[in-house]
């Protein structure tokens, strides 16, 4: 707990150094293409088919669950196997979703992008509301799914480079974030 307290700070800063700041503002230029472009709104629409979303249901459910469980599957692995690499592994892992999370909804705080209106006639993808809190947090761009399983994925494969079961996860993570994220 001391480490990930201690180094909490550090790794909010670094997410806002050097190539990661590059990183940032290659996220936002991508984001006002997509926007202007109106690829964003075709591909919210194109998302909202019936069956796709019965079929992607589950996804749902696992991206909600998987951030809370899988800390505390490293900590009990490490807790049984008395493994301080897992242990480790855990608070890594509970530490990027929690900067994840900050980052995401520090972005929604300023850029204050409307949220999709439930009835598809209305496009609301161009409808942003800058400054503080003039959007909320909860809402938005960046998606809060897609930050905290792209962190929690870069936390594993930094963790564990090597490990080949890893493959199947990482793909996994990655398609079900991109579909589950409006």
């Amino acid at each position: 707990m001391k480490q990930f307290l201690v180094t909490l700070p550090r790794n909010l800063i670094g997410c806002f150094k050097g190539w990661m700041l590059i990183w940032h503002v290659v996220a936002i230029v991508l984001t006002v293409i997509l926007v202007m472009s109106g690829l964003d709104w075709r591909y919210f629409l194109a998302t909202r088919n019936p069956v796709l979303r019965s079929w992607m249901f589950p996804a749902v459910h696992i991206g909600g669950l998987l951030p809370l469980a899988l800390p505390l599957i490293l900590f009990a692995i490490g807790i049984i196997a008395r493994n301080a690499r897992a242990i480790s592994a855990g608070w890594a892992v509970g530490q990027a979703e929690l900067l994840g999370s900050l980052v995401s909804s520090a972005c929604k705080a300023v850029t204050g992008r409307a949220h999709p209106a439930h009835s598809i006639g209305v496009d609301m993808s161009h409808v942003f509301h800058f400054g503080w809190l003039r959007g909320g947090v909860f809402w938005g761009w960046p998606s809060s799914h897609a930050t905290i399983a792209f962190a929690m994925a870069v936390t594993v494969f930094t963790l564990w480079p090597k490990r080949r079961w890893l493959d199947l996860w990482r793909s996994s993570t990655l398609f079900m974030s991109a579909l589950v994220s409006p």
